[in-house]
């Protein structure tokens, strides 16, 4: 990855870590707020083909399932499609309350998809898959 593009690295970085910090603050507006509107989100069962559906299915988690939780993230790897493109590959994991690390079988490989608009690094697709132990 070339220095030149030390800003954009930095503004992507960013923008996940407020997501991070929504999650974790249970805000789904704070989530999405660096979305963009025609967004999609495919984990496993699911596909939500819009930054209002993502928005709607986070609120709903956050009111249930996911309610009290946080999300750990390591990010691997970072590269530049073009000039008004990035993808993110992350491992990450949820937890739980009360717990301290994330379960082995509760880890994912994440793809986050950016795209500049307008000056602003957006996510425009986000996409996980689980983590599975080697040989599988």
């Amino acid at each position: 990855m070339s220095d030149s593009r030390a800003e954009d690295v930095a503004a992507i970085r960013a923008v996940l870590v407020d997501s991070y910090k929504a999650w974790e603050a249970g805000d789904a507006d704070g989530m999405v707020a660096n979305y963009t509107e025609d967004a999609t989100a495919i984990m496993t069962g699911s596909l939500r083909d819009s930054r209002e559906v993502i928005r709607k299915n986070m609120a709903l988690s956050f009111e249930g399932p996911l309610k009290g939780t946080s999300t750990v993230n390591k990010q691997l790897g970072m590269r530049f499609v073009g000039r008004d493109g990035a993808i993110v590959v992350s491992e990450s994991g949820i937890l739980f309350a009360g717990q301290t690390e994330v379960a082995e079988t509760g880890k994912v490989n994440v793809t986050w998809v950016l795209e500049k608009r307008g000056g602003q690094w957006l996510i425009a697709a986000y996409h996980n898959s689980p983590v599975l132990a080697p040989g599988q």
